[in-house]
């Protein structure tokens, strides 16, 4: 019984060492086979609609035209530069560079997606990202996102970084909010902060402005928006009003244009009972 149980352990010992030798064989096998091989080309792939960073842009950072990396022993290209100058450029989020043994290496690169562009009160213009971080205009592209203006005093120091004043993180946080509702996305043509720092909406149809202050209980104050919309407006027409102020939880405030005449007697009813159905709409919620 001894010897059966010593023989088995030398066996599987050496069942050991013959995989490890013939690991250790193909290992060195791959290296020199590694060695050998030469980049014969660079596959790039950028997926998305976005065109802030193209093919040309990728050569150019790569040096791919410079003949740099084509024609170059892949042991000799430092697959981690690769991917550090690419992360460098401020429209690019993720980047990843592998090869394989045909002599190709491979470029997989993730932009930037920018939902609100800023313009402050000093002149800078600039994206804000789906992170809430501050990148650069493109010369290659213009993204078709809410645009916010006015009493803004966000800075941008021309390099990727994160909002600072608590106005931009409103802004970011309306832009958000508006861009993943499809019926707002289409309605809300632009985000203006006015001199009381509050944000005013201002819709693609209808002369009048959308008062919400702040990015507070959004979703409240898109709902009364909507109810109204449904139940006011059908009443007294697009261009009645000039201002409609959703920022108060429970009600929905409407200021007249100076050119509207006003009301007949019907006519306030039918409003009061508009922000009346608003009001018990917000207290069921």
């Amino acid at each position: 019984m001894f010897k059966k149980l010593l023989w088995k352990r030398i066996l599987t010992g050496l069942a050991v060492v013959i995989c490890l030798g013939g690991l250790i064989t193909l290992m060195s096998f791959i290296e020199v086979k590694k060695a050998e091989v030469v980049c014969k080309d660079v596959k790039v792939y950028i997926p998305g609609n976005q065109y802030f960073i193209d093919r040309q842009e990728v050569d150019n950072i790569l040096q791919i035209n410079s003949h740099a990396i084509i024609g170059r022993h892949m042991e000799d290209i430092n697959i981690h530069e690769l991917e550090t100058r690419l992360k460098a450029n401020p429209f690019i989020e993720f980047a990843k560079v592998y090869t394989d043994m045909d002599g190709i290496i491979n470029v997989e690169i993730s932009q930037r997606q920018p939902i609100l562009r800023l313009m402050n009160r000093f002149d800078q213009d600039f994206y804000v990202d789906q992170h809430g971080l501050k990148i650069p205009l493109s010369t290659n592209f213009t993204a078709r996102v809410l645009v916010a203006n006015g009493y803004i005093d966000e800075l941008f120091a021309n390099r990727v970084d994160t909002l600072h004043t608590a106005m931009a993180r409103e802004l970011f946080k309306t832009a958000d909010y508006i861009r993943k509702d499809s019926l707002w996305d289409a309605q809300i043509a632009q985000i203006y902060v006015n001199k009381d720092h509050e944000i005013e909406l201002i819709p693609r149809v209808g002369n009048n402005r959308i008062l919400i202050g702040d990015a507070d209980s959004l979703e409240v104050k898109f709902h009364n928006l909507l109810v109204f919309y449904k139940k006011a407006i059908p009443q007294v027409g697009w261009d009645t009003y000039k201002m409609i102020n959703v920022k108060y939880a429970n009600q929905v405030v409407g200021i007249r244009s100076d050119n509207i005449k006003k009301d007949s007697v019907k006519n306030k009813v039918s409003v009061n009972d508009t922000t009346q159905a608003i009001k018990d709409t917000s207290n069921t919620k």
